[in-house]
Order: structure tokens, then sequence, then C-alpha cells
């Protein structure tokens, strides 16, 4: 708990069972006060959870940030109705770094700016809880973990799958080896619309701090499209490998006890929705692993059949969405068919709530975000740059070749 003191054999055992100390004092009566940065609809989710997590967890929001008039005092308003209190509110991130009654944030803006503004966050001695995708660039990934280790900050990232059963009995499942050595992991996401082609009418330049929204981006005059249609530009985001990939390679990596891919090829194009967009509407990525599988992963916006998650093995294939399992496609051992049982699902937020406390890892630690970072930096620079692109885990860098 924090403000507790500890001697020196205490400090010893918590070291030798993994636990970090508590970097210093929460709030009154150990309550945890957060900061929200980026408070659209993605925060309204997680404003949501910890309405529900209040009175068990001892949280409460103390700050908000947004660039945008409307979702700040939308969020301003919702933290007073369930926390009893107007929260200070800004368009400047570094207004609400500076607060002593922020002890940890949660980040939910625009993709370019999650590990920049993490970064800033870890300086000021913050504990983060940041959307997906972590990272937009490898240098800024490999910071952003060097700096949360050496200060012993606790980083959750919003790759919520980590903290489902079904992962975990898949993951359980491989390793027993009862489908054999699998080399191929097929997975697709499917919709048939517009997808992130929001309405921007009611977007205001007077309503909007664009020097603050832009504040790690080539200045460009206000465009109420980069900020409600952020998803479909390039100075915005790496595409739909940043946007969905993470949570499925993310996926392959907890169930395969893999890190890094050490290379990746991709191609895609806009067949359909030419609406101004600068991303693709279909893309079709590969990556290779050193654990000996291959990876294969489609979104497609132009048809909403075939999603799907498949692990195939020597002996079967397992249906991660359904966690089915049979020998089919297998040769050699027969073991029959069956559903794998899940253990319980964890509470994201929740998760990340007891680490601050405890010290320990949560479920999406930083070093898991960083191997999305990567893998899905590496497929969006493969489409980008039409070259395969390899890593070296060594060097952590990334290069075509």
């Amino acid at each position: 708990m924090s403000g507790a003191s500890f001697s020196r054999r205490e400090f010893m055992a918590a070291s030798a069972a993994g636990v970090m100390l508590s970097r210093g004092a929460l709030g009154a009566n150990d309550r945890i006060q957060l900061g929200l940065i980026g408070t659209g609809e993605r925060m309204g989710s997680h404003l949501a959870e910890l309405a529900k997590l209040k009175k068990s967890h001892n949280v409460t929001v103390t700050a908000v940030c947004d660039v945008w008039k409307p979702n700040l005092a939308r969020a301003s308003e919702r933290v007073k109705k369930d926390h009893g209190k107007k929260p200070f509110e800004t368009a400047r991130f570094g207004e609400l770094l500076k607060r002593k009654d922020v002890d940890a944030v949660i980040i939910a803006t625009p993709d370019f700016a999650h590990t920049p503004i993490m970064i800033e966050a870890l300086k000021a001695g913050k504990d983060v809880y940041v959307e997906k995708p972590m990272s937009q660039t490898v240098e800024e990934a490999t910071a952003a973990l060097d700096l949360a280790r050496k200060k012993n900050l606790v980083v959750q990232v919003g790759t919520q799958y980590r903290s489902e059963g079904r992962q975990k009995a898949a993951r359980d499942f491989i390793a027993s080896g009862r489908l054999g050595h699998v080399s191929r992991i097929s997975a697709a996401n499917c919709f048939n619309h517009a997808r992130w082609a929001r309405d921007f009418a009611d977007c205001k330049e007077k309503d909007v701090d664009w020097e603050a929204y832009l504040f790690n981006r080539p200045k460009v005059d206000f465009d109420p499209k980069l900020l409600r249609r952020w998803h479909l530009y390039k100075m915005c985001c790496n595409g739909i490998a940043g946007l969905w990939m993470v949570h499925l390679v993310d996926q392959a990596h907890m169930i395969m006890n893999a890190s890094y891919p050490d290379a990746a090829v991709a191609l895609g194009n806009i067949y359909v929705w030419k609406d101004g967009r600068e991303h693709t509407d279909l893309f079709h990525a590969l990556l290779d692993y050193p654990e000996g599988f291959l990876f294969e992963w489609c979104m497609n916006l132009t048809n909403a059949a075939g999603t799907h998650y498949t692990l195939h093995g020597q002996h079967g294939t397992l249906d991660l969405l359904t966690l089915q399992y049979g020998d089919e496609g297998g040769a050699g051992a027969k073991f029959g068919q069956g559903i794998l049982q899940p253990p319980p699902d964890e509470n994201h937020m929740a998760n990340w709530l007891d680490c601050l406390r405890s010290r320990q890892r949560p479920n999406a630690d930083i070093e898991f975000g960083h191997q999305h970072s990567v893998a899905s930096i590496m497929a969006a620079a493969a489409l980008e740059s039409g070259q395969r692109q390899r890593y070296d885990r060594e060097k952590r860098v990334m290069y075509p070749g």
C-alpha cells in the first residue's frame, strides 16, 4: 500500500517476489486519482467502467483534457455525475500532467498522440493506461518501454483480450501439444461500410484548440475531418494495421508465447470507399515468426463475410472465436472434437487499478504493447513502402530487406 514504510528486509522480499514498490502516496484515503486525456467515444467506455469500479477500487477522476470543447464538456459533466465533483478541465495535456491530484492517466487520443503523451506522463511520474496501438514508431515504443522500466511505473495497454479467458484457454491448449506444431494462424475482420467516416458538421474551429491537437504533427490549417475522421488519414495514424490488427496479432503473441516477427509483407488498396480516405479499405498482411509459424491477417471494409480466427496445427485446427477444436486437417494422431472451457474473464481496467497498488505488471503490460506495436508498424511500413520489413531483436530496429 502506498505511503507505508518498508524495512530493508521487506524491500528485499518484495523485490524477490517480483513486486515493484509504489512510487509514492496516492490521494486521500489511498484513493486513486485519475486524469483523462482524450475524452471521445473510447473514453466514454472507460468512464462507464470507472463508475462501476469507483467504490470497489476507491478510484475517482480529478482532471479531464480534450482539445474539442463539446467532448471536454460532456466528459466533465459525466465525471461530476458519477464521482460527485467537477474535475479540472484543460485542452493542454501538459497542464494535467503537472497536477499533484493526478496519480495516473488514461490516454485515449487519436493514435499519433498515444506514445508521445505517454512518454511525457512517465517523465512526470504518472502511471498510464494507454489505448492501442501503443505506438506508431519503433523508436518511441522503445523509449516508452525503457522509461517505464527505469521509473518502475505501471503501464496497461488497451489490448483487453489479454484479460479474457478465451485466449488463456487457447494458450494452454496449444501448450499441451494436442494440436501438434502450429505453423499457421489465419484471422480476418470483415465489415461492409465506410468505417470511421464520422459526421463532422458540428466541429467548428472556434471550439477546437487546433494548436494543441497538432502538437507533434505538421502545422496545417484547421480541417474538421482531421479531428473527427482522423482514422482515415496518414498524418494521424498508420491505417488498418494499427487500428485493428494489433488486437489480433497480440492474441497470437499471447497464445503462441511469441514476441516479435522476423519479417512482414502486406498488400492493400482503396477499392470501394473513395471518400477522401488515405488508408486502404482492404488490407492483407503476412508475418513470419521465429517460433515457427506464419500469421496472416486481413481486414475488409467492402464485404461483411468471412470473419474468422483459426490456428492450424499438424494434428488439427482450433477456432479461437468458438473455442471448438478437432482433428480436421490433421495427419496422424486423432483426438476427436470438443470445445474448450475458458476461465472467467477479468476486468481489464480493474486489473490496471489493482496493479497501481500492488506495483505488479498488468495483463497487457507495456512490454506486450511494444511487441504488438512493432508487428503493426512492420505491416504498415511494408504496405507503404512495397518492401518486406524485418526486425532485429537485439538492436531493436526495423529495416527493409
